[in-house]
């Protein structure tokens, strides 16, 4: 089976910081998987995400999709970006329009879609996310929480094969990080991949069925979610108790 997206050898190096944040990675992700990417602050993960939609660029080596190497022009781009929605870990940062209903319909209509098709996508990702009562407010005037999940519907309403969400449960309360979790669940089952970037352990163990763990820009670990929690080594990289 063709990958859904790969990346191979990837360097990537800021241009203040003193060692490769992304050095030398290479990973694949094929359909229907739940992957949890863990690490320690400034292991790479959100550099690592950041490459998978194209809003980074490798320095060195390449990203795949399908099985072709992405290309960096605008039909390459939208390309990678239909098939890869990405929830930043700070939703200020993905939400511009003045209302949640034009945020979360700016991507299919960018699509292509017609109007009508665009508010059914719409409809169906605030439901999904439990925000439909919110439609109507202005972005600037939610709460952090409120703001995760709109982000959230906004990718969503791209249905992505691969769904990467950067610290996605952090600002939520425990009922809505639940039904997070089983919305993710929902497109897993769907035949979608989901990529979980978090330090939270208890998710990691409970939701993912792999788990990749980075440590100053490489890979260090990724198997099984049993084998690598059993590993004292990889709970010494993501830096729990061992």
């Amino acid at each position: 089976m063709t990958p859904l997206l790969g990346l191979r050898d990837v360097v990537y190096h800021y241009p203040a910081g003193a060692a490769n944040a992304l050095d030398g990675i290479s990973l694949t992700f094929t359909r229907g998987q739940r992957v949890v990417l863990l690490g320690r602050n400034g292991s790479g993960k959100s550099t690592l995400l950041l490459h998978c939609n194209g809003i980074l660029r490798p320095q060195q080596g390449s990203v795949w999709l399908d099985g072709r190497p992405v290309t960096y022009d605008r039909r390459g781009l939208l390309g990678l970006r239909q098939q890869v929605g990405l929830v930043l870990q700070r939703p200020d940062e993905q939400l511009f329009s003045a209302s949640v209903r034009q945020d979360i319909s700016f991507g299919p209509l960018n699509l292509g879609l017609t109007e009508a098709a665009a508010r059914q996508r719409v409809a169906e990702a605030a439901a999904l996310c439990e925000i439909s009562d919110l439609l109507d407010r202005p972005t600037h005037a939610l709460s952090g929480g409120e703001k995760t999940r709109v982000a959230l519907a906004g990718v969503l309403a791209m249905q992505p094969a691969l769904l990467l969400a950067d610290e996605l449960t952090n600002s939520l309360d425990p009922w809505m990080r639940r039904q997070a979790l089983t919305i993710l669940d929902r497109l897993v089952a769907g035949g979608a991949t989901v990529v979980l970037a978090t330090h939270d352990l208890v998710i990691a163990r409970a939701w993912a069925e792999r788990v990749i763990v980075l440590a100053e820009g490489r890979v260090r670990h990724d198997g099984p979610t049993t084998q690598v929690f059993s590993d004292p080594i990889a709970l010494n990289d993501i830096g729990a108790d061992v």
